[in-house]
């Protein structure tokens, strides 16, 4: 038996390590899984190359907890290690990566995934364990087995042993700070976490299998039932097959296994392969996307050679794609270091850059081979692709060749038709082309028959961040506008050279406007005189479109001035001098009457906008009843 002291400089290195990474220990299974995974996969690539003699069978991991010994232990059937390894890699190599570690980190540890970084897998078990041992056959013939162990300090045992099996074999006594982890649910819950789609299959336990019964068997008769190995993960997920060998059900299957709490089928997938100038690969899905979707729940997950990461993608995911689902998994991608590390490293540039590019290509695809799908898809996709359009300029250079804007009459237009088709009509006498939208059809229904009935064409864009959109489309696109329909009345929306004449003179305006003026809230409402036409109604209320769109960026992050969300809400009343009922209120000689009229003409303007409330709508009510009977 050999006894030494493992060569580091710094003292106490081990409550160090469990000091700083106690926040995060549960990665010592994740770690020593990937080791045994290593040795397993090294054993198997020697075995093809034909320097192994004999079968190696079909070798696998298996966790094993003692409760009771406080034992977890992690058997492997990989390569093993000769004492002069064991001597190297865990005396010499990884605790040199241990001691890198706490002089760089000892202050400012976040992230316990730096252990993988350093080499230091294997020392993250004394972040759980008082006392590791190490059981170990190297698959070299003359080879003889050793036995390590170490309780947390710097000395270490070091000796031969009759070990038969080839592999390693980890026994971790648990300390009692750390018993949480003697729980098979917990194990389970980190296995299903960080290795459930490792390459080498993972036994932990057993479990008992119904076999079908036999044909003509009696219904009564009990079927049997055989005890089998409970392997906890999936060793050959859909991401690491060729997408020719997959079938649309096995992708809709693998979203299934990936977050098994959702209900909704997702819309379409983007397998991701590429090898050069990057290892890329993954499975990125399109989810429908629901007004209380949770951006933080069921996020696309973060893969290195099959072993989870995480799922915190920022910096490496366009943000715009942060509301996908799926997988990717290189190992190009450097972990735990900040946003704007990973946002300056070419590879991380290649890797956002390609997948945007991918997400590109397919929606492109999706377009051209079936338009009528991809339309009925576009109330659930548009939030992503017009994020995207926003935040990202290639995606919007491309994004002419899908992105739609539906009318309000459910008819899915490309920039390109919208423009060839509302030329004619709505170019202004400036030769801008200005393109109407509605937010609500139910609420702007009047305003947007107005204008229908002058054959115009109405857009419905309703989502969370069109203003920002709208203020993008103007500046990137030359003589075009968009206005919503109710920000004024329609004639002032798209200002053709023709005028109309007022039968009110000028006097009888000037005389009119202080008598509504008197009636009207000077604070909320700035009345406007207007000729209209005579079928128009006689008050309209529009909201300016550069102070609600300025407040509704403001309101969504961005784009608008300081303050404006505390500014107060600001409307034109426009008064139509050409209706009748106008005509009337100004002809009208009693006071009374006059400004009854004139509180019904308002409130009914008001009412169309959904802006008659409380008081104002009881006494509306009241005024109603009283002028019909």
């Amino acid at each position: 038996m050999a006894t030494g002291n493992i060569k580091v400089t710094a003292e106490n290195i081990f409550p160090i390590i469990k000091k700083f990474l106690y926040s995060d220990h549960e990665i010592f299974l994740r770690e020593l899984i990937s080791n045994a995974t290593d040795a397993t996969l090294k054993l198997k690539h020697l075995s093809t190359l034909g320097e192994i003699k004999g079968d190696i069978g079909n070798p696998m991991i298996e966790v094993k907890v003692d409760k009771e010994k406080k034992e977890i232990r992690i058997i492997d059937q990989g390569i093993g290690m000769t004492g002069e390894e064991v001597e190297k890699y865990i005396n010499q190599v990884a605790f040199s990566g241990a001691e890198e570690f706490v002089e760089k980190y000892k202050d400012k540890v976040e992230d316990s995934g730096i252990i993988g970084h350093f080499g230091l897998g294997f020392y993250s078990s004394f972040m759980v364990a008082e006392k590791v041992e190490i059981y170990t056959k190297s698959y070299k013939e003359d080879a003889k087995a050793v036995r390590w162990e170490c309780d947390g300090s710097p000395e270490y045992t070091l000796e031969e042993i009759d070990k038969k099996e080839r592999g390693t074999e980890i026994v971790l006594h648990i300390d009692d700070d750390s018993t949480e982890f003697l729980e098979e649910s917990k194990i389970t819950e980190l296995l299903k976490k960080y290795n459930k789609f490792m390459p080498i299959p993972i036994k932990f336990g057993t479990r008992e299998e119904v076999l079908p019964k036999e044909d003509g068997a009696d219904e009564k008769e009990e079927p049997k039932k055989i005890t089998v190995d409970n392997i906890i993960n999936n060793p050959n997920p859909a991401w690491t097959k060729n997408p020719s060998d997959l079938k649309d059900e096995d992708y809709k299957a693998f979203y299934r296994e990936l977050y098994p709490m959702q209900f909704d089928e997702p819309l379409f997938h983007i397998h991701l392969n590429v090898d050069y100038p990057f290892n890329l690969t993954g499975i990125l899905y399109f989810p429908k996307i629901s007004k209380n979707i949770d951006p933080q729940k069921d996020r696309i997950q973060l893969y290195q050679n099959q072993v989870f990461v995480t799922d915190n993608v920022e910096g490496i995911v366009p943000d715009f794609l942060q509301m996908l689902r799926g997988v990717i998994d290189s190992p190009d991608i450097p972990l735990n270091v900040s946003r704007s590390y990973l946002q300056a490293d070419g590879a991380v540039k290649k890797i956002s850059s390609y997948i945007t590019r991918k997400v590109v290509d397919k929606l492109i695809s999706l377009f051209k081979n079936d338009r009528k799908a991809f339309e009925e898809k576009w109330d659930d996709i548009k939030i992503i692709i017009e994020y995207g359009m926003l935040s990202e300029d290639k995606f919007f250079e491309k994004s002419d060749k899908f992105a739609l804007y539906p009318t309000v009459d459910k008819e899915y237009l490309t920039f390109s038709e919208l423009e060839e088709k509302i030329k004619p009509a709505q170019t202004d006498k400036d030769g801008n082309l200005v393109i109407l939208y509605a937010s609500d059809v139910k609420s702007q229904h009047s305003y947007i028959e107005a204008a229908k009935e002058k054959g115009y064409e109405v857009l419905l864009l309703d989502s969370p961040i069109v203003s920002h959109l709208l203020q993008k489309l103007e500046t990137t696109k030359e003589k075009i506008q968009f206005a919503r329909v109710d920000a004024d009345h329609i004639d002032n929306l798209i200002k053709k050279d023709e005028e109309k004449i007022s039968k009110l003179s000028e006097e009888e305006k000037e005389k009119l406007k202080p008598i509504i003026e008197e009636v009207i809230p000077a604070e909320t409402y700035t009345v406007q005189l207007e000729a209209m036409d005579s079928n128009a109604n006689p008050f309209i209320i529009t909201q300016p479109e550069f102070m609600r769109r300025m407040k509704e960026m403001q309101a969504t992050g961005g784009g608008g001035f300081m303050g404006m969300n505390n500014f107060p809400e600001m409307y034109n009343l426009v008064v139509n001098t050409n209706n009748d009922l106008v005509v009337e209120i100004l002809n009208t000689k009693t006071k009374k009457k006059q400004n009854r009229l004139i509180k019904q003409a308002f409130d009914l303007a008001k009412l169309s906008q959904n802006l008659l409330h409380g008081e104002d709508l009881t006494n509306f009510i009241k005024r109603s009843f009283e002028m019909i009977k």
